[in-house]
């Protein structure tokens, strides 16, 4: 017989009144703001604290309670001071990518639908199939990540917390758009930072002198030293997926068209970096701390292991609401930055005739997307291969496409080709599920040929070739342009 930490009964019966309550405040707001401007970017007048805590509570997730914690447990210090920086750092991209594209396109909604200006329509089409795809898969993180907490927790079913999550974050980020996920945000991210600070005094309170870099010291010297090579490649490969993926997120460009002004875009986009850093490095170093008090533990749920220590009912209760005010504010996020892809740029790859109403397309679409990710979740499937596979495709992405900004000489064909060879580069290296091999190490050719760091490294290296190539194709295409080479 399984020991929970609360009945199903109770559990459920939280999971329910929070998420009616976020429903109730969601649709009651929203109401005094229709229209498709408000559902698409809140009528462009959101002000600083608004847009801070949303960006904020938008970039974190339930996936903050197992990532960084079970990522620390093998890569150290410099894998979390890596996803840190990496899930921070597109909010200072953005301060200074965010000011071009208001003033190159004030009237915009997206990404996609500026860089549909810039390209043709077959690069286009690609970058908008890889980024509905990257949300896609976060969704399905997401929707998992909060049914395995829940069953955690109490045994739950992981299809019932699946559905009734997905059910109210779709009832009312359908109905009120923008405004509904904007305004729900700032509720959820006061809850999320005063359940957070709760939790590490309660921490600190039961694990006492552990909770300290000297406790780490003396476990687990190599987690922190700053000779330990695994923490760099992890470190390094974290803040390079992390950033590449956020700065595809529909969700953050919604945001910065819906600042009323740029200054307070820019102040909203600092204040939620300098709050995401701590956030994410507390939870990878209650990581550490975990995996030297208990080596056997599972990984990903230190956090849980310490705060739960007590097994107090209180707690158990203070996690389920921590975890579905993580999961609903970036699921809300997820489905309104989807369904706005669809309506914005949804007309310009299928003309459809007479009079579509694309913004019911879309919502139909996200029903049937929303459902995919309800079984796959329902299923408990470990999802987070297909996540960095998703990473290696924004990775293969990004420096093609935000280079562009700045440099109007690159054309769609020469765009097209650096972003294939990039992907094909970093494929050849991404690890199969088991990190032990890759197609090109281990299967087309014998792993024998290859030095011990590179067979060790298979996932590090696949995307820095995956990011870096493209930009070696384009710097030899323009030498070549210029006949230099």
């Amino acid at each position: 017989m399984n020991n929970f930490f609360i009945s199903q009964s109770s559990s459920i019966s939280l999971v329910i009144i929070t998420c009616l309550i976020f429903t109730f405040f969601g649709i009651l707001y929203s109401k005094k703001f229709q229209g498709l401007n408000n559902y698409l970017t809140a009528n462009r007048d959101i002000g600083l604290f608004s847009l801070t805590t949303s960006l904020t509570a938008s970039a974190l997730g339930a996936w903050i309670l197992f990532g960084p914690v079970a990522a620390s447990t093998w890569g150290g210090i410099g894998a979390i001071i890596g996803y840190s920086l990496g899930t921070a750092f597109p909010m200072i991209f953005l301060i200074f990518l965010g000011k071009k594209i208001r003033q190159d396109f004030p009237k915009g909604s997206s990404l996609v639908e500026f860089l549909r200006k810039k390209f043709g329509k077959s690069l286009f089409k690609l970058i908008l199939l890889m980024t509905i795809f990257y949300m896609f898969i976060f969704l399905c993180a997401e929707i998992t990540a909060v049914s395995v907490l829940i069953n955690y927790i109490s045994g739950t079913p992981l299809w019932l917390t699946a559905l009734i999550v997905l059910l109210a974050t779709l009832t009312y980020t359908l109905y009120g758009g923008l405004r509904a996920s904007l305004f729900t945000d700032n509720i959820q991210m006061v809850i999320i930072i005063i359940l957070l600070i709760i939790s590490f005094f309660i921490i600190q309170s039961f694990v006492g002198e552990q909770f300290t870099f000297d406790f780490l010291r003396q476990k687990n010297p190599h987690l922190i030293s700053t000779s330990y090579l695994p923490g760099y490649t992890a470190g390094f490969t974290f803040f390079i997926a992390v950033a590449a993926t956020n700065l595809f997120h529909q969700g953050n460009w919604q945001r910065v068209y819906a600042a009323k002004d740029f200054l307070t875009l820019k102040k909203s986009l600092l204040i939620s970096f300098l709050i995401i850093v701590p956030i994410i490095f507390y939870m990878g170093f209650i990581g550490m701390v975990a995996f030297s008090i208990d080596p056997g533990g599972r990984p990903d749920l230190g956090f849980f292991s310490l705060l739960l220590k007590q097994n107090t009912i209180l707690l158990s209760f203070l996690v389920v609401i921590l975890g579905l005010a993580l999961t609903i504010s970036t699921i809300d996020t997820l489905v309104n930055a989807i369904s706005s892809l669809i309506v914005v740029d949804g007309r310009a790859v299928y003309k459809l005739k007479g009079k579509t109403d694309y913004l019911k397309l879309s919502k139909y679409i996200i029903i049937i997307l929303s459902l995919i990710a309800f079984l796959i979740a329902s299923k408990g499937f470990d999802i987070l291969y297909l996540f960095l596979l998703a990473d290696l495709f924004c990775c293969a992405f990004v420096l093609t496409t935000f280079y562009s900004f700045f440099d109007n000489r690159i054309d769609e064909k020469i765009a097209y080709f650096s972003i294939i060879i990039g992907l094909l580069g970093g494929v050849l290296l991404f690890p199969s599920p088991d990190f032990s091999k890759s197609l090109l190490v281990g299967l087309i050719l014998s792993k024998d040929l290859f030095t011990p760091f590179i067979n060790q490294s298979l996932l590090f290296l696949s995307f820095i070739i995956a990011t870096f190539l493209p930009l070696v194709v384009l710097k030899i295409t323009k030498l070549k342009q210029y006949k230099i080479v």
